[in-house]
This record gives C-alpha cells, sequence and structure tokens, in this order.
C-alpha cells in the first residue's frame, strides 16, 4: 500500500465483530493468519528491495511452481519464501535474505524529510485527501 508516497502494509479489520471476518470455520480457513503473515512479508520484501538485494516478488510464486492450496492457501510458498528456499529454474535457491532479519525497522531520524501520519484517520472524498496532501508538502518545506 503507498500513501503520500510512502510504503507500508495494512490490515483493516471490520470494527463489527458479527463480520465474517472473524468467524472460524475450519473448511474455509485452517489458515487464516495467512494475512498477517503476507503483509508482513511485503515489508520485509521492501526492506530488501531498498537496500538492493535481488529476491522474488511475493505475488510470483506462481513463476516458482506454488499452487494456492485450498486449505492452507500459500503456506507453503511463505515458508520456502521466508528461508531463502526457492528453487530457481537454473537450480539456485532465493528467497527472502536472512540479513532482513537482523535489520532494525526504519526510523524517522533516517530520513530527510517526515511526515507525521495518522493512520486512524480515514479522508472522506478527494478534496480532503487534497488538502491532506497539499498541508504535508507544506509540512516538507516547515510551512506551517
Amino acid at each position: 500500500m503507498d500513501l503520500y508516497g510512502i510504503g507500508y502494509s495494512n490490515i483493516r479489520l471490520p470494527n463489527d465483530r458479527s463480520s465474517y471476518a472473524y468467524t472460524y470455520n475450519s473448511y474455509i480457513n485452517t489458515f487464516p493468519e495467512e494475512v498477517f503473515i503476507h503483509e508482513f512479508l511485503h515489508s520485509l520484501e521492501r526492506i530488501l528491495q531498498e537496500r538492493n538485494y535481488e529476491i522474488p516478488e511475493l505475488h510470483d510464486y506462481e513463476k516458482y511452481g506454488y499452487k494456492e492450496e485450498k486449505l492452507i492457501g500459500l503456506k507453503d510458498w511463505y515458508k520456502d519464501y521466508m528461508n531463502c528456499n526457492i528453487k530457481t529454474n537454473e537450480g539456485n535457491l532465493t528467497g527472502l535474505n536472512d540479513v532482513v532479519y537482523t535489520l532494525t525497522p526504519p526510523a524517522k531520524s533516517d530520513f530527510k524529510y517526515t511526515t507525521e501520519l495518522d493512520f486512524n484517520k480515514e479522508s472522506k472524498n478527494i478534496i480532503e485527501e487534497g488538502k491532506s496532501l497539499f498541508k504535508a508538502v507544506l509540512r516538507m518545506f516547515g510551512i506551517k
């Protein structure tokens, strides 16, 4: 996901506790945590890509012969992706470089221009989003 040119992974859950999203059914979603792992892996993928590591795209599982299974989803793909255990056509292994597990997330001091974002407040329309973006640009240049 991208917000104001800043990438992040986000999982949105409904406020209604009776929503189907909170229903567990062993015939449908035996691996319900998959969405959390998927978004977390996008974060690790981005960290390595920003450091110029060559890794497979998280969504390219079919290129490497993986299929989404009925009850476990892409569990095998995610395991091999995280353990750098994906076989390439050349016979090599690829996946996330294990250096990613030793890196710390970026801090505010790592950026030249920082912008505070309120992730709990959503834009209601295009005008509000435009105003918010304009304010962020002004703050970036020290204009309040």
